[in-house]
This record gives C-alpha cells, sequence and structure tokens, in this order.
C-alpha cells in the first residue's frame, strides 16, 4: 500500500496453474477449448474419470473462474469462460511434449488435429496459418506495426504487429457475406500462435465470423475433439474467392 493506493503485485500465476495441471482438469478443458458448452458425462468420458470424482473438479474450474455452467433441463453444460482461457492452453500446449501415439486411431487425430481445427472460436493448424498467410498475401489484411505489442519469443516480431483490414479486403468479404461491421466489444482481429505450426493464426471477432461463415457456406463441418474437415466445395471455395490452395494445409 503506497498512500491510500493499493499497488498491485506481481501476477500470481500458481493458483490458475495448479487448477490446469491436474490431470483430469486438463483434459477437461482441451476439450473446452473450441468454446462450445459440453455436458458432464461427456466431460468425464474425454477425462476418464467416475462422474462423481470429475464433480469435484469441475467445481473447482468453476470457482477458479476458468469454467462457467449453464442449466438446461435436468442437464448441466460447462465451457471455458474467455478467450484468454483458450490462449493460455495453446501457449501451454507450444512447450508441451506430445504423447506418444499407441493406437491408428490416435494416429489419424493427431494428424487432423494439426491439419485443420478450431481454437477457441476461430480457425488454427496449418488450415487457418494458411487461411492467415492468404489474407495477407491477397491484400485482405495489412500487417502494421503495433507500438503496444511486445515481441514473441518464437517469432521474434510477432505481437508486436497487427492485423488491419483493408478496404479492399472490406469489399472482398463483404462479397462473401462476410459482416465485418459486428464486432461487438471484441477487436476485429488478434494475433494467436498456432501451437502445432509454431506460426500465427487468426483470433479475434474476424476469426470467429470467418469461421461461422465457412460453416454456413458448407465449406467447413466441425467434427469431434476440435477437429475441422473441408468440404469439397470449401476447397474449392477457399482457393477460387480467398487464396487458400489446398497444398498450403491439406
Amino acid at each position: 500500500m503506497v498512500g491510500d493506493a493499493v499497488v498491485a503485485g506481481d501476477a500470481d500465476i500458481a493458483p490458475i496453474a495448479a487448477l490446469m495441471g491436474e490431470p483430469a482438469r486438463a483434459a477437461v478443458l482441451m476439450a473446452l477449448i473450441d468454446g462450445r458448452a459440453l455436458a458432464a458425462s461427456t466431460l468425464a468420458a474425454e477425462a476418464g474419470v467416475a462422474a462423481s470424482t470429475l464433480s469435484a473438479h469441475l467445481a473447482r474450474l468453476v470457482d477458479g473462474g476458468l469454467v462457467s455452467v449453464e442449466a438446461s433441463g435436468r442437464n448441466r453444460y460447462f465451457r471455458i469462460t474467455r478467450p484468454e482461457v483458450a490462449d493460455a492452453l495453446e501457449a501451454l500446449a507450444r512447450l508441451a511434449p506430445c504423447r506418444p501415439i499407441r493406437s491408428l486411431r490416435q494416429g489419424t487425430h493427431a494428424e487432423a488435429i494439426r491439419r485443420a481445427r478450431t481454437c477457441y472460436d476461430h480457425l488454427a493448424g496449418r488450415l487457418g496459418v494458411a487461411l492467415l498467410d492468404a489474407l495477407v498475401a491477397g491484400n485482405v489484411l495489412r500487417v502494421e506495426e503495433d507500438p503496444g505489442g511486445r515481441p514473441d519469443p518464437v517469432l521474434g516480431a510477432g505481437r508486436s504487429q497487427r492485423y488491419v483490414l483493408t478496404k479492399t479486403g472490406k469489399a472482398r468479404l463483404g462479397e462473401l457475406g462476410v459482416d465485418v461491421e459486428t464486432t461487438a466489444r471484441r477487436p476485429l482481429t488478434r494475433y494467436c500462435l498456432d501451437w502445432s505450426e509454431q506460426r500465427p493464426h487468426l483470433a479475434g471477432a474476424l476469426g470467429n465470423t470467418l469461421l461461422s461463415r465457412f460453416v454456413d457456406l458448407g465449406w467447413v463441418t466441425r467434427g469431434e475433439r476440435r477437429v475441422v474437415q473441408v468440404t469439397d466445395a470449401g476447397r474449392t471455395g477457399l482457393a477460387r474467392d480467398l487464396g487458400v490452395a489446398a497444398g498450403d494445409w491439406a
């Protein structure tokens, strides 16, 4: 305390790290990283624990502010509370060792999750990175220096850069039916470092809007455990309208 003012100290990361670090809770958070709400029974299966055991873990995650709960009839559904939780999980994934592949099914899923997945509410994996590259190459987004940003330990310049929607880009996205005006209180574009590719993909309101529009157009479908599948129409549309060639991500 300085005079009558309370001075905040360094961030106390230990309580949050402890919440995330327990294996069952970590499995729950990774199952929820795409932003969707899942039932407790589904989360128990993902975590590999009994429903009674999971109940205590979920209560701790809710009390810790990482997960919220919604009631629907007799069921309760859980989701992560905000994008920053997903950011923290992605950051940990960049540091964490990969799990060993012990079956063909695990290997298939590992490849699919790296090819195309959701990161909270936007595209990630090779597809997400290729999309951002194409938007910059096509002058839909312009890269500018962000005076308030800080260098990224992996990418160097990284977060000292920002993505700005161009006038040309606004027109092109408008032709696709992408609403760039409805941004609520979120930034339109936001830097997000992809854990599997170690390169940025597009987050923020525009990242979410693009994913939603691709789903509406039938270009992508959302599968289990964050996997995104690109349809034949999506391969054609992404290449034709946005310059995202299948060879860059498939």
